[in-house]
């Protein structure tokens, strides 16, 4: 695959993108925007008419997250990775997820070598920086439970020793929330782990007809060319962590985060690992929002794809048809933000 120059897409400056400032000047801002969006329209080639489904992807790899894409068979799920993978210039593994499926196949396994008696480790697909975890639900808990260590930990452990995975390193896992036969729910603990969760849905009838014009998708992804190298990709993963957030911004994402515990529809509420989750990917929509400070706003906005499928809704909730994303939009509309209290 050939890769265009990061100048293209706004090379970053090292006197703008100075690691010893802790504040971002407005160069860094526009440097990162320039640089977002261009990886933006670059996936927005394959990934047709769903511009919101790409950003918060985006979003999720630049706050270091996890991704759960959970939608219907045929709307994406895949392309969405594939085309993310290839603009970023990352290395993608892909681990098809079923009932026979064992550890060892995604961590990797040590192998005996008779001509020098010593046992050699052999990775699996998990060592790559973008790993796609297609229907993960399909596969048995134990096989789940695989990618808890390099989920959290960014490491995976075989016979006693440690491995570290590739920077950047993240997991996009699809599941159809539709069908259940065959299938091992995911538990809460490995919800948890993914900072957001996505649909994608159908097509608009004219990105659809797009669709049908240019239907050999899996060659075009293939086609897809980098507009951002492994360094463009470190340094504005470094830049999110580097954006402001106000004191009182803080205190608002505590109280959305002790109104999910009190809310009458909620049994299990957000941990404080959403909680942090909420802030990191807010820093992120700052950023790729033209700004270098966190306001209400990028909470708002990001808040229902990072806490809802965290929230464990009661029985007789669940019964009445509510869902978490009424919950957290109750949530919104209810907790007063700083700026507007008396």
């Amino acid at each position: 695959m050939t890769t265009t120059s990061s100048a293209d897409t706004g090379q970053f400056d090292t006197s703008s993108t100075n690691h010893a400032d802790t504040t971002l000047n407005e160069g860094a801002v526009a440097q990162f925007v320039t640089a977002f969006d261009a990886i933006a329209a670059n996936m927005e080639h394959i990934v047709r008419g769903k511009p919101v489904v790409v950003r918060q992807a985006l979003l999720c790899l630049l706050a270091q997250g996890h991704l759960l894409v959970e939608d219907v068979p045929g709307v994406g799920k895949t392309t969405v990775a594939k085309a993310m993978a290839q603009s970023v210039e990352a290395k993608m593994g892909r681990i098809q997820f079923t009932p026979d499926l064992l550890p060892a196949d995604v961590t990797g396994i040590s192998v005996w070598k008779r001509d020098t008696a010593e046992f050699e480790f052999r990775p699996g697909p998990i060592f790559n920086n973008i790993v796609l975890a297609d229907e993960i639900n399909r596969a048995s808990p134990k096989t789940q439970s695989a990618l808890l260590e390099a989920m959290a930990e960014e490491q995976v452990t075989v016979d006693g020793t440690s491995y570290r995975l590739p920077q950047p390193f993240m997991v996009v896992a699809t599941q159809n929330p539709i069908e259940s036969e065959g299938t091992y729910p995911l538990p809460d603990s490995q919800l948890d782990r993914f900072l957001m969760r996505i649909s994608i849905g159908y097509p608009r009838r004219q990105d659809e007809l797009s669709i049908l014009e240019t239907h050999e998708t899996r060659h075009l992804v293939e086609k897809l060319t980098a507009v951002a190298t492994e360094h463009d990709l470190n340094t504005m993963v470094t830049m999110v962590r580097r954006v402001q957030i106000a004191p009182e911004l803080r205190t608002y994402l505590v109280d959305i985060a002790e109104a999910t515990r009190n809310h009458p529809s909620v049994e299990l509420g957000m941990s404080p690992r959403a909680t942090l989750s909420l802030q990191q990917v807010s820093r992120a929509h700052a950023l790729a929002s033209q700004r270098a400070f966190v306001t209400d706003d990028d909470v708002k906005a990001v808040a229902a794809s990072v806490i809802s499928h965290r929230l464990v809704l009661r029985p007789e909730a669940l019964l009445q048809g509510t869902t978490a994303e009424r919950v957290v939009a109750d949530i919104l509309e209810s907790v007063a933000v700083p700026y507007d209290r008396v």
